[in-house]
């Protein structure tokens, strides 16, 4: 689907300019225009403070979160953080929607195993779908966001089962939405766990993670999620999902890899506080709509800050997208317009 003529002027007019880019503290503008709407993430280290900063462009907030068992067969209960972020939430009047994934403190990463043991299992499903409907109802959840990642070919079918049996033991008008990982064509999305023709039938809304296609301990240096890699996933999704459910996915964070050692995740104003206490200096990637630096140990810098936003707002927009997801509030310029 080709953009519409007011993304193309958005883009050119921020592609564009009169002198060299520099990367300084922005805001990010608001999204109402074209009825976008805004998912924020907060996660474990977001504060209030965050939260209110952009609370005035945020359409829903997205709380990390429960995760299932290792052996499929339970969910853990929201923490004392995810607890006082919803009070948050509602002291602000905004619906919040828990997430609920496969991440393993053991592994430190997401677990395709815990995914395997709960939708391989009848029993399992009814049990963990049982107990996250006892929570949304208990706690006054607006909904779920079902983050399962590295999910197996294998266990295609069991994830839309697990799907389904979470719509039909929600409370009514509760959504349900899908974390879905970025893929440049539409093949990749079945062979990696998604049945996105079959999903679009019970879910509310597809969020469609375009970021992390490089990072420092599975790829070399690169943008967080560029622009062109975007289009062609988004364009991928398109091919099952109409664009009235989808949600683009925005990296609001930077990543780094030194020549030796580990890179590590960073803030968008950690990276450019970084940048600037190294005397380096940044460059905006026009064709990646991000930024980037190579310190004078050797290590580079990629990061999505809000001017990287401001290009996915066009491109939600030219998509007649549903609207945009933030990850994550802790780590992103704020929403404002001021």
């Amino acid at each position: 689907m080709a953009p519409f003529p007011i993304a193309i002027v958005v883009l050119f007019a921020l592609t564009t300019g009169t002198g060299p880019a520099t990367a300084r503290s922005a805001s990010v503008p608001a999204t109402r225009a074209g009825g976008l709407r805004v998912l924020a993430f907060a996660d474990g280290d977001t504060t209030a403070h965050q939260i209110a900063a952009s609370s005035r462009h945020t359409a829903t907030l997205g709380i990390d979160g429960v995760n299932v068992s290792t052996n499929g067969a339970s969910v853990s209960a929201p923490d004392r953080t995810s607890l006082a972020t919803l009070r948050i939430a509602k002291r602000r009047h905004k619906p919040a929607v828990l997430l609920f994934g496969n991440y393993s403190d053991r592994l430190g990463d997401f677990d395709p195993a815990a995914v395997h043991a709960l939708v391989s299992s009848a029993a399992h499903i009814a049990a963990v779908t049982k107990s996250l409907a006892r929570i949304v109802r208990r706690e006054g959840w607006s909904g779920i966001n079902v983050d399962l990642e590295a999910i197996r070919s294998a266990d295609t079918a069991g994830v839309v089962r697990f799907v389904t049996r979470l719509r039909s033991a929600l409370p009514r008008r509760r959504t349900v939405s899908m974390d879905v990982s970025a893929f440049p064509t539409a093949r990749e999305y079945r062979e990696n766990g998604y049945d996105l023709t079959r999903l679009r039938r019970v879910l509310d809304r597809v969020v469609l993670m375009a970021y992390d296609q490089h990072g420092p301990t599975w790829s070399g240096p690169g943008p967080v999620g560029g622009l062109a890699w975007q289009r062609a996933s988004l364009r991928a999704v398109l091919h099952y999902v109409p664009a009235r459910r989808v949600d683009l996915g925005v990296a609001g964070y930077g990543y780094s890899w030194p020549r030796r050692g580990a890179g590590r995740q960073y803030s968008d104003a950690h990276a450019r506080a970084i940048v600037a206490h190294d005397g380096s200096h940044s460059r905006w990637n026009a064709k990646q709509g991000e930024w980037t630096a190579t310190l004078r140990n050797g290590t580079v810098l990629w990061w999505s800050d809000a001017r990287s936003w401001r290009l996915r707002v066009a491109l939600a927009r030219g998509r007649s997208l549903h609207g945009l997801a933030l990850w994550s509030l802790s780590l992103s310029d704020p929403l404002t317009t001021s």
